[in-house]
C-alpha cells in the first residue's frame, strides 16, 4: 500500500493562518480521497512558514470496482425513455434485464464503475483542494488565475510503494507537480529530490527547516527557559505567542537581550505588551523583584557572530518603542496626580458608546447609580462603588491605554493609586472587567465584584432596551459573555441577587436617558433605586409615584413600563446558565425543572436546587421516583381532563381499602412535614431525601391498587392521593419538565 507525500511550497505564509492551513489540507484531501473509494491508516499535516505539508500512510493503491443496479422505464415505455435511461446508465439494449414485479415489468440495467489508480484520484483530490483552498485572505500573481495566500512555486506530490517513488502527474496553472522541494531560504542547500516523507523530513532538517510547528516550539522555549536560567531569570510564560512565534522562523535561534536601564522602572504590564505588541518578544522576568529586565527574541538564521549585530538591530529598535511608553506613562502620570482620573472621565462625554445610547460617559453615570443599588446586595460601601465605577473607565482616555487598548483596566488600577484613590476603587479599576471568558478569574472583593456586575448588566440591558439583541451565531456586541460574566460573579460569590428587579431598573435607565430626558437625575435614580431593590410595582415605588405633584415627562416610562423585555434578558441568562452548568453535567432539563419554580431570577438558588435535583436524580430511587411521579400525574391528568374536575382535596384515609393506601397516605404525611421546612431554609438535600421515602410506598400502591376503581367514592379518594404525590413532589421542582 503506497504513502503520499504533499508539499505546497509558497512565500511566507501568515503565522497566524499557519496551524489551521494545515489542517484544512489534511481534512480536504482525506475527505476527497475517502469519497473517491480510497482508505489509509493515518495522515499527519505540517506548517512552516513557506510551506504546508501532508503525509498519507497506508493508502489503498486504487479505488475498488463498483456495481450498481439502476431501474429504468416499464417494459413497453415510449422508445425515447428507454433511450434516455440507456445513455445515462451507459448500456446497450442487450446489455438489460427484464424483471417482474407487482406493478407490472421493468428494464433494469448494472452499472459497472471500474476502480481507478490512487495516483488519478489523488490527483484529482489535489487540484480541487488547491484550487479552492479556503484562506481567510488570498491573492493572484502573474498572469495566472489560481488564487493562494502568497505566490505558489512548487508543488510536490509523491506517492512510495515497495516498487519505489512516483511523482503524481499534475500540472495546476502551470505549476508542474514532482519531488523535488527545497530547505531554508538562506542556510539551505538548494533544491533537492526526496524519495520518501522520512527522506523528505530528514533532508530538510539537514537543509536547517524544522518541519513540525510544535518541534520548533519546543525547541525555542528550552533554548529560552535555559538562557534565562542561567542568568536566575525566569521566562514570562505567553503560550499564544510562543505559537505564533514559532509560524515566523524554519530554523528557531533563541537570543537573549537587554532592556535599558532607563526603561526599566515602566510596569512590566507595559515593557510585557509593547515588546510582544510591536517586536514579538518574549519578556525575561527578575523572580526576586517581579521586574522584566530581559527580552528574548528568536531569530530565523545563524550568523558567525552569534546573534551579536541582530540583538544589538532589535535593541535599538525596542529603544525608540519604549521611549514612546515611557512618554505615555511619564504623561499620564501627570494628569492622574494633578487632575485626577476625573479630568480622563469628563472627556469620555465626547466618545459615543452606541448612537443609540449615548455617550462613554453616559454610560459611566448608569453604571454608577446601578452600582449604588447592587452594592448593599453584595456587602459593598455604596460610596465606594458609586466611586469606582466613577472612575472605572477613565483610563480609556489616557494615552497609554490610546497606544495599547489591551491594557485598558490594568492601566486603571496604576492610576487611580497614584491619583491616591482607595485601594478598593484602584482594584474595582482592573478587575470590572472580568471575567473575559471561562477561564478567567472572578473577582471578589465587594466593590471590584459590584463594578462588574454593574458593567455587564447595563450593557445587556441597554441592548435589550434597543432591540439589539444576539441573533444565531452573531453577537457584534459580546452579550453573550456579559451574560456568563453575571452568572459567574453571582454563583462564583454565591450572590443572592433578584436580577429582574435589578434588570427592571436599568433598562428603564436606558429608556429614561435615549428619550433625552435627564432633568431632576437625583430624583429619577432614587425611584429606580426603590425599583431595584422592591420591583416595578413595589409598595415604595408606588407611595413615591403617588407624592409627586409636579411630575417629570419620564415618569410616564416608569408608569407605562413592563417587564416583557427584563423577562426576555432574564430568559437570556437562563440560557446561558444552561450551557454554563453543562460541564458540571447538569442536564438542560433539570435546569428548566428548577426555573419553572419560584425566584427564577435568583441565580444561586436556582442553581443550588438543580444541583441537589441532579445528584437525588441520578441515584435508583430518584429514578423509580421520577418514574412514580409520572404515572401518577399522566393518571391523575387523564382523569381531570375526562371528569373536568380538578382533585386538589386531598385524600381521607378512612376511605382507604388497602394496607398500601394506608402506607402511602401515612408515608405523604410525614413527607410533607419534612419537605415544607426545609423547603423554607433551601435545605434541598433533605427534601430530596424526604421524597425519596416515598420511593417505596408509591411503587406498592401502584402494584396493589387499581387507581381507577369502580366505586366513585373509592376512586375520587385515590386520584386525591395521586394529587398528593404531585403536590409532595412539585414543591422540590417541576418534574414534568424532566424528560425519560
Amino acid at each position: 500500500m503506497p504513502d503520499l507525500l504533499i508539499e505546497l511550497f509558497s512565500e511566507e505564509i501568515p503565522a497566524r493562518m499557519q496551524a489551521k492551513a494545515a489542517e484544512d489540507l489534511k481534512k480536504l484531501m482525506t475527505d476527497g480521497l475517502v469519497e473517491a473509494g480510497l482508505t489509509y491508516a493515518g495522515a499527519e499535516a505540517f506548517s512552516t512558514p513557506r510551506r504546508l505539508a501532508l503525509t498519507v500512510h497506508g493508502l489503498t493503491g486504487q479505488s475498488p470496482t463498483q456495481r450498481e443496479e439502476r431501474r429504468g422505464p416499464k417494459v413497453g415505455a415510449p422508445d425515447k425513455a428507454l433511450e434516455g435511461f440507456m445513455r445515462g446508465a451507459g448500456v446497450t439494449r442487450d446489455q438489460l434485464e427484464e424483471r417482474a414485479e407487482k406493478k407490472g415489468s421493468f428494464y433494469y440495467a448494472t452499472v459497472v464503475t471500474p476502480g481507478r489508480p490512487a495516483a488519478v484520484i489523488v490527483a484529482e483530490v489535489l487540484e480541487k483542494t488547491v484550487r479552492t483552498f479556503p484562506w481567510p485572505k488570498s491573492m493572484r500573481w502573474g498572469a495566472g488565475s489560481l488564487r493562494w495566500v502568497r505566490p505558489l512555486h512548487r508543488i510536490l506530490c509523491l506517492l512510495t510503494d515497495e516498487a519505489g517513488d512516483h511523482p503524481v502527474d499534475l500540472t495546476i496553472d502551470g505549476i508542474t507537480a514532482g519531488q523535488t522541494t527545497e530547505g531554508h531560504r538562506f542556510m539551505g542547500d538548494g533544491a533537492f529530490d526526496v524519495t520518501s516523507f522520512e527522506d523528505y523530513e530528514t533532508r530538510l532538517k539537514r537543509s536547517k527547516v524544522v518541519l513540525s510547528a510544535a518541534a520548533r516550539a519546543d525547541a525555542i522555549w528550552h533554548d529560552a527557559t535555559n538562557m534565562a536560567f542561567a542568568q536566575g531569570l525566569e521566562v514570562v510564560e505567553d503560550p499564544g505567542l510562543l505559537q505564533e512565534v514559532a509560524g515566523l522562523v524554519e530554523w528557531p535561534v533563541v537570543l537573549m537581550g537587554d532592556i535599558g536601564p532607563q526603561f526599566l522602572d515602566l510596569p512590566p504590564e507595559v515593557l510585557q505588551t509593547s515588546m510582544k505588541e510591536h517586536q514579538k518578544f518574549f519578556s525575561v522576568k527578575n523572580p526576586a523583584s517581579g521586574r522584566i529586565e530581559k527580552f528574548i527574541t528568536v531569530a530565523n538564521i545563524e550568523t558567525s557572530d552569534n546573534g551579536a549585530t541582530i540583538l544589538a538591530g532589535n535593541q535599538k529598535v525596542l529603544a525608540a518603542r519604549l521611549s514612546d511608553a515611557k512618554f505615555f506613562w511619564e504623561n499620564d502620570l501627570r494628569v492622574a496626580k494633578d487632575e485626577g482620573l476625573s479630568a480622563w472621565t469628563e472627556r469620555l462625554g465626547n466618545v459615543t458608546f452606541h448612537n443609540k445610547l449615548g455617550s462613554q460617559r453616559d454610560r459611566i453615570a448608569r453604571i454608577a447609580a446601578l452600582a449604588r443599588d447592587i452594592a448593599p446586595m453584595v456587602g459593598a460601601d455604596a460610596g465606594l462603588a458609586a466611586q469606582a465605577a466613577d472612575v472605572a473607565k477613565a483610563d480609556l482616555s489616557s494615552e497609554m491605554v490610546y497606544e495599547f487598548p489591551e491594557l485598558q483596566g490594568l492601566m486603571g488600577r496604576y492610576y487611580a493609586q497614584a491619583a491616591g484613590l482607595p485601594p478598593e476603587v484602584a482594584a474595582a479599576c482592573e478587575q470590572h472587567y472580568a471575567p473575559l471568558g471561562p477561564s478567567d478569574t472572578v473577582p471578589t472583593a465587594p466593590v471590584s465584584v459590584t463594578v462588574a456586575l454593574a458593567d455587564k448588566l447595563d450593557t445587556l440591558t441597554g441592548f435589550w432596551a434597543i432591540d439589539e439583541k444576539p441573533t444565531g451565531s452573531k453577537d457584534p456586541y459580546a452579550l453573550r459573555r456579559a451574560a456568563l460574566g453575571v452568572i459567574r460573579l453571582v454563583l462564583e460569590n454565591n450572590l443572592r441577587l433578584h436580577l429582574d428587579k435589578l434588570n427592571d431598573a436599568q433598562i428603564l435607565r436606558h429608556q429614561i436617558d435615549t428619550n433625552g430626558d435627564k432633568a431632576e437625575a437625583g430624583l429619577r435614580d432614587d425611584l429606580l433605586g426603590e425599583i431595584a431593590r422592591h420591583g416595578v410595582f413595589g409598595s415604595a415605588v408606588r407611595d413615591l409615584l403617588a407624592r409627586m405633584s409636579d411630575r417629570p415627562v419620564w415618569l410616564d416610562k416608569v408608569e407605562q413600563h413592563k417587564p416583557d423585555l427584563s423577562d426576555d434578558l432574564l430568559s437570556f441568562i437562563h440560557d446561558r446558565l444552561k450551557v454554563h452548568l453543562r460541564s458540571e453535567g447538569i442536564r438542560h432539563d433539570v435546569i428548566d425543572a428548577c426555573l419553572a419554580m419560584q425566584g427564577r431570577d435568583d441565580l444561586a438558588l436556582v442553581v443550588k436546587r438543580a444541583q441537589a435535583l441532579s445528584a437525588f436524580l441520578g441515584t435508583e430511587d430518584g429514578g423509580n421516583l421520577l418514574q412514580g411521579f409520572k404515572r401518577a400525574n399522566n393518571i391523575l391528568t387523564q382523569a381531570e381532563d375526562k371528569d373536568g374536575v380538578e382533585y386538589s382535596f386531598g385524600a381521607d384515609v378512612k376511605f382507604a381499602e388497602t394496607e398500601e393506601e394506608r402506607a402511602l397516605f401515612t408515608a405523604l404525611q410525614a413527607a410533607e412535614a419534612r419537605i415544607a421546612p426545609a423547603m423554607a431554609q433551601e435545605d434541598f438535600e433533605t427534601a430530596m431525601a424526604a421524597m425519596a421515602d416515598l420511593r417505596a410506598p408509591i411503587d406498592a400502591f401502584f402494584e396493589a391498587v387499581q387507581v381507577n376503581a369502580d366505586n366513585q367514592i373509592v376512586r375520587r379518594n385515590r386520584l386525591n392521593m395521586l394529587a398528593s404525590i404531585r403536590k409532595t413532589c412539585l414543591q422540590v421542582a417541576d418534574l414534568t419538565k424532566i424528560e425519560g
